[in-house]
């Protein structure tokens, strides 16, 4: 990826460097809100673009107006088909974006200008990368992007300063720095309907920066050495419209259309105090010592060279300071367990997974690091248990209860009690116990229990039996069983990982068939 020079392209740049950075982590709601709150910064920097291209336009037609002749006819008409091609390549991935839209199963019901399926891969990587044997629309973007770009070069002259200029290009060097096939792929391939969204804008702020290269080009040739703007748009260009609090929000400040002699007639102004302007930009920097929406007026006087009158131009503009926000997840539950591993995932929006440092305190628990954001949590001590996250100017902790792994139910092959046929009873070679409905993967033994038998008209006997499976006189009583005998297995005990004895469980009842 090439540096470009002006600043409002090296910030849309770094948003997308900072999309691709997002894709690294976890892919969590504050993740996908990032990808739609970074789609929507670009969109506004598009809208500032294309103003500046349609002034850019304006001033070409004035100065050819102004001085008629072939030539300048020519770069007239040369401009025009610059803004056509830009025009034209800017609907197709408009169109492209709302088949995305479409696919991704249409406006969602609280937010209709977000689909419904944001974080689903397949749709992306279906419709843009393709099937086996029938290839994505990704392919005839990646063709579109080299076609505009070639086209908008021709109109140039073939000029090899401004083409290099061109942001709109199809980044080789980083294909090949990846494991990717293509382009496609390396774009494309598994990524969230709520991330392309961004990447396809890229694509289109691309297309109007190039023509804004473009048309400067066709500005300074149509008026030769001596040319001079008469009209002016002021611009605001920041690296980022949302930062965390204690961060600064810094913007560039300067001129549309403007040459890098514009700051010898132009005063900036910010709020009412006057900026330091140096070739024909000036630098907004303030604190963010507190979170919420953030205005402030820019004021521009311009000396206009023509006629040498003064004219003010004003405009407002907003950025947003929010906090960080750390997310301590359970995988399987909001609890953790005596015994067995826990599973858990830390994520905090705007730091790196590597600069965090993640901790534990209370219920005799240990953490130990599985993943780039995933972490085993062991606790021994019922009660509470804190998680610790800081990192990057960010300190923050989440409460977690510990528990006791549930009691397991006792059963006799699938029953916990009741009528049993005489034959499946015999068959039977101990008592089981099981954990219904527990998610983690853990095993409780029987401890043993005590089986009475009770014989129709007869006194009861009783026996004790070690373990789970039947003793030598547990299984005699079992052996006599006839239809209307009846047995009890009381004072059952089982024991659990992380349990220091056994613990009671229920007692089961059954009558012979």
């Amino acid at each position: 990826m090439s540096i470009p020079k002006e600043p409002r392209q090296l910030m849309i740049n770094l948003m997308y460097l900072v999309l691709t950075a997002l894709l690294a982590l976890n892919v969590s709601a504050e993740v996908m809100n990032a990808f739609f709150t970074l789609n929507k910064g670009i969109s506004q920097s598009n809208e500032i673009v294309e103003n500046t291209n349609q002034t850019l336009l304006s001033n070409i037609e004035k100065q050819a107006e102004a001085y008629k002749n072939e030539e300048n006819d020519q770069y007239l008409a040369d401009a025009k088909a610059v803004r056509t091609t830009a025009d034209e390549f800017v609907k197709y991935v408009e169109d492209l974006k709302k088949q995305l839209f479409d696919a991704a199963g249409g406006p969602s019901e609280k937010d209709p200008e977000r689909p419904k399926r944001i974080k689903d891969k397949d749709v992306t990587t279906r419709l843009l990368v393709g099937l086996e044997n029938q290839p994505g629309k990704g392919y005839e973007l990646e063709q579109k992007i080299r076609d505009t770009r070639e086209k908008l070069i021709e109109l140039v002259g073939k000029d090899p300063s401004v083409a290099s200029a061109m942001p709109l290009n199809i980044d080789e060097a980083a294909v090949k720095r990846s494991e990717k096939k293509d382009w496609v792929e390396y774009n494309f391939f598994q990524m969230p309907v709520a991330a392309v969204f961004p990447i396809l804008t890229k694509f289109q702020n691309d297309a109007k920066a190039s023509s804004t290269t473009a048309l400067n080009y066709l500005l300074g040739k149509v008026a030769g050495e001596d040319i001079k703007f008469d009209a002016f748009e002021p611009v605001v260009s920041a690296s980022k419209g949302y930062v965390i609090r204690g961060e600064k929000y810094t913007a560039d400040v300067f001129l549309s259309a403007y040459s890098t002699s514009a700051g010898d007639n132009t005063k900036i102004f910010v709020n009412g105090s006057s900026l330091p302007v140096e070739d024909g930009k000036a630098t907004y920097e303030t604190g963010t010592s507190s979170i919420g929406t953030k205005k402030y007026k820019v004021r521009i006087e311009v000396e206009n060279p023509l006629t040498g009158e003064v004219t003010p131009y004003e405009r407002e503009f907003e950025y947003e300071v929010g906090e960080r926000s750390v997310t301590v997840s359970a995988e399987k539950m909001n609890v953790f367990y005596i015994g067995v591993d826990n599973p858990v995932a830390v994520s905090a929006a705007g730091i790196s997974s590597n600069d965090l440092n993640v901790s534990i305190s209370g219920g005799g628990g240990s953490i130990k690091k599985v993943g780039n954001s995933n972490f085993i949590v062991t606790v021994s001590t019922p009660g509470e248990c804190r998680v610790n996250v800081s990192g990057g100017g960010m300190r923050d902790s989440k409460v977690f209860r510990v528990k006791r792994i549930p009691d397991p139910v006792a059963r006799l092959s699938k029953s916990q009690g009741g009528a049993m046929g005489n034959g499946e009873f015999k068959a039977q070679g101990g008592v089981g116990a099981f954990l219904d409905n527990f998610d983690f993967d853990a095993n409780c033994t029987i401890q043993g229990y005590k089986l009475v038998y009770v014989a129709s008209r007869q006194d009861p006997v009783e026996v004790v039996n070690a373990g789970a499976r039947y003793n030598d006189a547990s299984r005699r009583l079992v052996n006599k069983a006839k239809p209307g005998d009846i047995y009890y297995f009381d004072d059952v005990k089982a024991r659990c990982p992380g349990d220091n004895v056994g613990r009671p469980i229920n007692s089961m009842v059954f009558k012979i068939q």
